[in-house]
């Protein structure tokens, strides 16, 4: 499968996705630490790739998403951002809003 293809297939099957280097208990970077740590504080289950692990992906990603720089949160397939705006929504209480109401929705849609 193409790099691409696998970028929008995990976007389509992960409502809350973040592309990070390493993992959110290990994270290999100051900025996906950050981002994943506050992802973790919402509460609700997400979904990584570990872009170190995934040198096509690393390569790839940035232009399919007309974003340069790692982590990336995609919810509900839509590029959120990176860091800094992961921080700033997450101190102004929208990023927890919007991450506990994906997840609602998807839990709904699972149990319809």
């Amino acid at each position: 499968m193409e790099t691409i293809e696998r970028i929008k297939e995990q976007i389509a099957e992960n409502p809350i996705l973040l592309y990070m280097k390493g993992s959110p208990k290990l994270p290999n970077c100051g900025f996906s630490a950050q981002a994943s740590q506050a992802l973790m504080s919402c509460g609700e289950k997400f979904a990584f790739v570990d872009i170190l692990q995934n040198p096509d992906i690393r390569a790839e990603l940035p232009a399919y998403a007309d974003w340069p720089t790692f982590p990336q949160l995609w919810v509900e397939g839509e590029l959120i951002g990176g860091c800094d705006i992961i921080l700033e929504m997450f101190q102004q209480g929208e990023l927890q809003t919007l991450i506990k109401e994906t997840a609602e929705k998807t839990q709904t849609e699972e149990n319809s």
